[in-house]
């Protein structure tokens, strides 16, 4: 079986080759210049794909993303119609979000920047009310792979947690209370904390704009795990300022890298990871291809 492996701007081809070897050694991957016979091939492995990345292959049978995203590959022109998409779904990577997400749970809820901030001024001096888990409800915005283990994480650490999606999760999450489509108000109405692990779609693009954010009880936080342009970034930065939100950590971004005249760098209510919420392991991505492979008969 041969598989190509190809990105726009960063090389996947040397980094994952050795994985293949190792892991799944049925499978010969090749980087795109390198492909003798385009009818052999049977899958595109890649991530931001180029416009005509999918164009020399007539028999594909899969595409992979190397990531939990998929919005360049569906947006790619050379897509080819029924190929279907596969994402990077593993509990590890799962885990890796369930960790970031409590991380910055815990920094704003516990008031971590304003703790920083007294160090700088060396001020000893406590916040002692509202400490308890109980006192934050979090939110989680899309329930899928992630968004459980997420909420499965939060729950053990005490938090009240609810989760909204389109359509009820199966199963549903014991210990939390799951909203659906037309419910999106009242989910916003009681979130303390609003974590974002939505996909982009034409659905989510934007979504987070001012109307959306206000929606959110005053002193509310966001963490942003979902995809660059979901967030209007301008109208968080004014309900920053503004004091109706008390704080933010994005992880994704509108461009990116995120520019370095951003005012979002120097916000001191703002905490800036550069799309490390998690990173899928090498070897456990590789066996998710080789197994879907397999089930599809590509062996």
């Amino acid at each position: 079986m041969i598989g190509v492996v190809t990105n726009a701007g960063f090389d996947m081809y040397p980094y994952y080759r050795p994985y293949f070897e190792t892991e799944a050694p049925e499978i010969r991957v090749v980087a795109p210049e390198n492909v003798e016979r385009p009818e052999q091939v049977s899958f595109v492995f890649t991530f931001q794909p180029a416009e005509d990345a999918f164009a020399p292959y007539p028999n594909l049978r899969a595409i992979f993303s190397a990531g939990a995203g998929t919005d360049a590959i569906m947006a790619c022109p050379s897509r080819p119609e029924g190929v279907p998409v596969f994402r990077v779904e593993d509990d590890d990577q799962a885990l890796q979000m369930a960790g970031y997400a409590a991380f910055h749970v815990h920094w704003h809820h516990r008031h971590m920047a304003l703790y920083l901030a007294r160090q700088r001024e060396r001020v000893w001096q406590r916040e002692i009310t509202r400490l308890s888990p109980a006192h934050k409800r979090v939110g989680i915005l899309g329930f899928g792979h992630m968004g459980r283990a997420i909420a499965r994480g939060l729950m053990a650490l005490g938090y009240p947690v609810a989760g909204y999606s389109r359509s009820a999760p199966q199963p549903p999450e014991p210990g939390m209370r799951h909203f659906r489509e037309g419910q999106l108000d009242a989910f916003l109405a009681e979130t303390d904390i609003l974590i974002n692990v939505l996909p982009l779609t034409d659905q989510t693009r934007g979504m987070i704009d001012e109307a959306f954010l206000r929606k959110l009880p005053h002193g509310a936080a966001l963490i942003q795990m979902g995809r660059g342009g979901q967030v209007d970034e301008a109208a968080l930065l004014r309900l920053l300022d503004e004091g109706h939100l008390c704080g933010a950590t994005l992880d994704v971004f509108e461009t990116e890298p995120l520019p370095a005249d951003s005012p979002l760098w120097a916000h001191p209510d703002v905490v800036i990871t550069p799309h490390v919420a998690s990173i899928p392991e090498p070897t456990f991505v590789v066996r998710g291809i080789r197994d879907r492979m397999r089930a599809l008969g590509g062996g």
